[in-house]
């Protein structure tokens, strides 16, 4: 990365926990992510022998995967530096944004198995974070194909219309849950993980405010996938339908039923997730202007290096801007609510998250230009941060529909 470190407090821990990342990012995740790009059918990414598999197994024997998790379980989260969370997430988005995402959700049904005193879910997450083979890995089943937008305003109390009532229904059966219903293809993770966070209808007279969430695992029999999606950005990301068919859910892996409880989690979840999106995608911003900046130095057009053109210049230093004001912001977010836990602030998050993804499509549009007619070939990176950049700005919440939720808060 050709930035300045304007933190001049940070550890010498932490300084070597982001030169992990980094040097795991170059030399694995961007390569890994790349060759992925480029396959014709979504199928061959997650296929037996894909480079995706040796990449997750790799982050797995780094211990990567355990950063958040306590010491109790077997992971480091008293020996985060809290300032570290953002940093890596810089590194990991500067590397490849779609498969930032893809690490991301795999530790969402290890969070809430450890939210339940079950022993069972207790020991899921101590399996985790022991897993080097990648037999464990975990998806977010929220979006439905009626409910997309639907969760990000059912975190207002307000919203308890009941047509607004979420698909995947789960009706309590004596010891069991009935689980019925279908997530959308944008379940990150949906077709390769082995348990899902799945988000469910418990009562539909109460619209979004009679929800729940179950740690499920995906071999239970009336589960089925749908084919990996087919999309122009972060091709890398698994995504994909999940459907539900009768399912048998024992009543222990239910663990949140109260829908006032799950509301204030819903809170939680949206402010996590965005002040995460919010770090990785300064990353890509980064990285467009990094590719930006050296391409002006090697173009020559009118005799010298595009770079020495005003009008260049410019351009780029007002990317430069750009980049280091989302940065700045992510970070002081991220700090804040890391600090303040459980009780964060979702509006500055989603503030975060909105700022970078448009960042960084701003960037990575600058950037195309700068490369003229070879920034639209598939010859040069840029082409592919810019189309995974457009679709940061509609996931985990499409920014205007964020930005109106987030509103409600300042109110």
């Amino acid at each position: 990365m050709g930035y300045i470190e304007l933190d001049l407090t940070l550890s010498d821990e932490a300084k070597a926990m982001v030169e992990t990342a980094r040097k795991f990012g170059t030399e694995v995740m961007r390569p890994t992510g790349i060759a992925l790009d480029k396959l014709a059918d979504p199928a061959e990414v997650i296929a037996k022998g894909s480079p995706l598999w040796s990449f997750f197994r790799t982050q797995r024997e780094l211990g990567m995967h355990k950063m958040g998790i306590p010491k109790a379980y077997g992971g480091m989260l008293e020996d985060m530096d809290p300032k570290v969370g953002p940093l890596l997430a810089h590194e990991m988005g500067y590397a490849d944004a779609g498969l930032a995402i893809s690490l991301g959700v795999n530790g969402f049904p290890i969070t809430f198995a450890m939210m339940s005193p079950e022993p069972e879910l207790q020991q899921l997450v101590r399996d985790y974070c022991e897993d080097t083979k990648c037999e464990i890995m975990g998806c977010w089943a929220i979006t439905e194909p009626d409910h997309g937008s639907d969760w990000i305003l059912g975190t207002n109390p307000k919203f308890n219309d009941p047509r607004c009532a979420a698909n995947v229904k789960a009706v309590l059966k004596g010891d069991e849950y009935i689980l019925t219903g279908q997530k959308s293809a944008w379940v990150s993770n949906g077709t390769i993980a082995s348990h899902a966070a799945l988000h469910v209808c418990l009562d539909p007279s109460k619209g979004m405010q009679g929800t729940g969430l179950a740690v499920v695992p995906l071999n239970l029999p009336g589960i089925s996938r749908g084919k990996p999606l087919d999309k122009i950005g972060q091709r890398a990301l698994n995504q994909g339908e999940i459907f539900f068919e009768e399912v048998k859910l024992p009543k222990k892996y239910m663990v949140i039923t109260d829908g006032a409880m799950m509301t204030m989690v819903a809170k939680m979840i949206l402010t996590n997730a965005n002040g995460g999106m919010g770090s990785v995608f300064v990353g890509l911003a980064q990285a467009a202007y990094d590719e930006a900046l050296r391409y002006a130095k090697e173009r020559i057009q009118g005799g010298v290096p595009i770079f020495e053109h005003k009008n260049i210049k410019l351009q780029l230093f007002n990317m430069f801007i750009k980049v280091e004001a989302a940065r700045a912001y992510a970070r002081r977010m991220s700090l804040y609510n890391a600090s303040m836990a459980p009780n964060g602030s979702a509006a500055h998050a989603i503030a975060a998250k909105v700022l970078s993804t448009n960042t960084a499509f701003e960037v990575a549009n600058e950037a195309v230009t700068i490369f003229g007619g070879v920034g639209l070939t598939k010859e040069y990176l840029i082409e592919k941060l810019f189309r995974d950049a457009r679709a940061a700005m509609i996931e985990d919440g499409e920014n205007n529909a964020l930005s109106i939720n987030a509103a409600e808060d300042l109110i």
